[in-house]
């Protein structure tokens, strides 16, 4: 079964020099019974939980992980138990990134195993191409010990870079499996809010059930796609009318999945881009320079206690003065 967390593999464009490749540390590990038959880069990514899946799948390549003394090319492979396995981790560039950096995190909640946080518009959620720190996953290794033994320190959602809002972050393996499968199972509410361009077209209360892919004509963005096209996903969003007039929409968004792009694609695609989202066809209006997409609540229930939660994270200074100028009204007391 594909990995519900893998993130997408990015390229540095960079290669370790000599010097780097004389600092790498040497990790050897034996498949235990449990991983019997697993693919060889998930494996890795459970024995060595510390370094991304495709930074994993990267070393394969590039010839640094042996099996039983032997090359071991391929992450598809299957694995046995008993096998032993010798990786070379090299100090690269996104190896580099997964160290501590303090950060003033906007906690809102915290315990033993969960913690639930308010990222801030223009923080970027895990280490990729162009962006090696600075990262929430840097500042969540800082913050407490425990991240630095969970994949991704715990994230098990994400965030776009320029959509504020509320995330939850896993603290205990135990936390992060149970979150995993409450995601998957789409027992995690997850309610957005959206400033998007134009007099709303559609009713009232909309589900937009259309499927998401890569777009073939733009590989940065992704696109609704034919129901008989071929790399789309299943996507579901419940768009609830907040205001409208004529320039612009407030919109109450509720997703049901979670692909990339999602509330920003299937807007685009009804005709509504979000006001500062210049990739989905957005301008900049207002003041606001980046995408008008806030994530204000978070239902769920406590993934070790089983307690029920609720969180709700008002908009910020910049989402909110748009509002304002626009001529919109927003109403904190939003049913749901």
């Amino acid at each position: 079964m594909k990995d519900p967390l893998a993130f997408e593999a990015e390229e540095s464009g960079e290669e370790a020099g000599e010097d780097a490749s004389a600092a790498a540390e040497l990790r050897a590990c034996d498949v235990p019974a449990e991983l019997h038959r697993w693919r060889a880069d998930r494996a890795l990514a459970h024995l060595i939980p510390e370094f991304s899946r495709s930074y994993l799948q990267q070393l394969m390549a590039d010839g640094a992980v042996m099996l039983q003394g032997a090359p071991l090319w391929k992450a598809a492979s299957r694995l046995s138990a008993g096998d032993r396995l010798t990786v070379e981790l090299r100090p690269t560039p996104q190896a580099q990134a997964f160290v501590a950096q303090p950060m003033a995190l906007d906690v809102v909640f915290e315990d033993e195993h969960l913690m639930v946080v308010h990222k801030p518009a223009g923080l970027v959620v895990h280490p990729a191409a162009g962006h090696w720190s600075g990262t929430l996953l840097n500042g969540l290794l800082a913050h407490h010990p425990g991240a630095a033994t969970l994949p991704r320190a715990g994230i098990v959602h994400r965030l776009d870079k320029d959509t504020s809002g509320l995330m939850l972050v896993a603290k205990s393996r135990l936390a992060m499996d149970a979150l995993v499968r409450a995601i998957a199972a789409r027992d995690v509410q997850r309610d957005y809010l959206a400033l998007v361009h134009g007099a709303w077209k559609g009713a009232s209360v909309l589900d937009i059930d259309q499927p998401i892919g890569r777009d073939v004509h733009n590989r940065l963005r992704m696109a609704v796609l034919r129901p008989e096209a071929t790399g789309g996903k299943s996507a579901r969003t419940t768009v609830t009318l907040l205001d409208t007039q004529a320039q612009a929409s407030l919109l109450a968004c509720k997703l049901h999945t979670g692909r990339t792009h999602q509330i920003r694609v299937h807007l685009s695609w009804m005709g509504h881009s979000l006001v500062g989202d210049a990739v989905y066809g957005g301008l900049v209006l207002w003041g606001l320079t980046r995408q008008g997409l806030h994530a204000r609540r978070l239902r769920l229930d406590h993934p070790v206690s089983g307690a029920p939660l609720d969180f709700v994270c008002e908009p910020p200074a910049d989402f909110l003065d748009a509002l304002s100028q626009s001529g919109l009204h927003y109403n904190p007391a939003i049913p749901g």
